[in-house]
């Protein structure tokens, strides 16, 4: 028997800088804030949300993405643990609107790439996470 599971629920990042990490996904990705420690919570509250670590969590149209505090290391995909992150678009000019909008934001990014099934479209966050917009065709 195995487990049958219907999509990921959410991934949460650890980042270096909280506030630059945020500028950035919320910049470039728009994400409503579906949680975090509100500035002038109580101390239950506080306790609440400690899993949060100081960070946030944003809503998707499917799924939640957080990021997280931690560290200073800098992301590595030849490490165990992650090799990039992908995010589906609608289409071709989806992901072409998206290189404009990358472009816009000053963010370094690849070409659109036709890997036969689908383009993509390869940039990094500000901890160097590598991200990548997926288009089918």
């Amino acid at each position: 028997m195995s487990i049958s599971v219907e999509s990921i629920a959410h991934i949460r990042l650890t980042v270096c800088d909280i506030e630059r990490s945020r500028s950035f996904y919320e910049r470039v990705f728009g994400w409503p804030v579906a949680l975090e420690i509100p500035a002038d919570a109580d101390a239950e509250t506080r306790q609440r949300l400690s899993f949060l670590y100081g960070g946030v969590i944003y809503r998707m149209e499917h799924g939640l993405l957080g990021l997280r505090p931690a560290g200073t290391d800098r992301f590595d995909e030849n490490r165990v643990g992650l090799d990039h992150l992908a995010f589906s678009v609608g289409s071709l000019a989806a992901l072409e609107a998206a290189a404009a909008h990358l472009d816009a934001c000053g963010v370094v990014r690849g070409d659109i790439k036709d890997i036969g099934v689908s383009y993509i479209l390869e940039f990094r966050d500000p901890d160097n996470i590598a991200l990548e917009l997926i288009a089918s065709k």
